[in-house]
């Protein structure tokens, strides 16, 4: 069965219209939808491994819109939407302490948590609420998702023939690995301060709800 399927996804990579699927899935993934596009940018970057930098700059720019929608959520609707989306998503718990880190750090939280396993939709429906400026916004969620994207564009863009042969051979190895890299991101999410001063550490890993909501 999951030979099959892998083989049905691959003739849909290779659709016409599968650039605009990949653009689709990129820009809900940035705000509200769960499936992120990687698995679908890593197959379209199979079927044509010499478009494989294009489709990734498709994603990027079609997810940093797609942050923009998610900052808008945060910005306007986070009382309506935000709090019933991120709890549908298993995200609630995690939203006060991306509100504290982004809130000490800003942009830098955007592109280096934005380039990890780490849900963007968190991060982008945050920095409305928190009212961060949108033009470093803007230009960290590019840094962030060009990193994420252009690694998987290049790679298969160099050695996309190599990469397809794996695939078909340990096609359960690597559909193992995917999962495991989708859990660990939204375990990353629960555990989102890595980085800065103890002290900061200490308060955001306390931070609760009621506390995310003053600035």
């Amino acid at each position: 069965m999951l030979r099959r399927l892998y083989e049905w996804t691959m003739a849909k990579a290779g659709h016409p219209h599968a650039e605009w699927w990949l653009a689709l899935f990129a820009f809900m993934e940035a705000s509200f939808f769960p499936i992120p596009p990687h698995p679908l940018l890593g197959l379209m970057c199979l079927a044509e491994p010499r478009k494989a930098v294009r489709f990734a700059a498709i994603a990027t720019v079609a997810s940093v819109l797609g942050g923009l929608l998610g900052y808008a959520i945060g910005y306007g609707l986070y009382d309506t939407v935000g709090t019933q989306l991120l709890a549908a998503l298993g995200l609630a718990e995690s939203f006060p302490k991306a509100a504290c880190y982004l809130r000490e750090y800003g942009a830098e939280i955007i592109m280096i948590k934005g380039a990890t396993p780490i849900p963007f939709k968190l991060l982008t429906i945050t920095a409305g609420f928190i009212a961060m400026p949108l033009v470093p916004f803007i230009l960290a969620s590019i840094v962030s998702r060009s990193i994420s994207f252009m690694i998987v564009g290049v790679l298969f863009r160099l050695f996309g023939a190599p990469i397809k042969r794996f695939i078909d051979k340990y096609l359960g190895l690597v559909t193992v690995g995917f999962v495991v890299l989708v859990v660990g991101g939204f375990v990353a999410a629960t555990m989102l301060g890595g980085g800065g001063t103890s002290e900061t550490k200490a308060i955001c890993e306390q931070a609760t709800p009621a506390a995310s909501a003053t600035a």
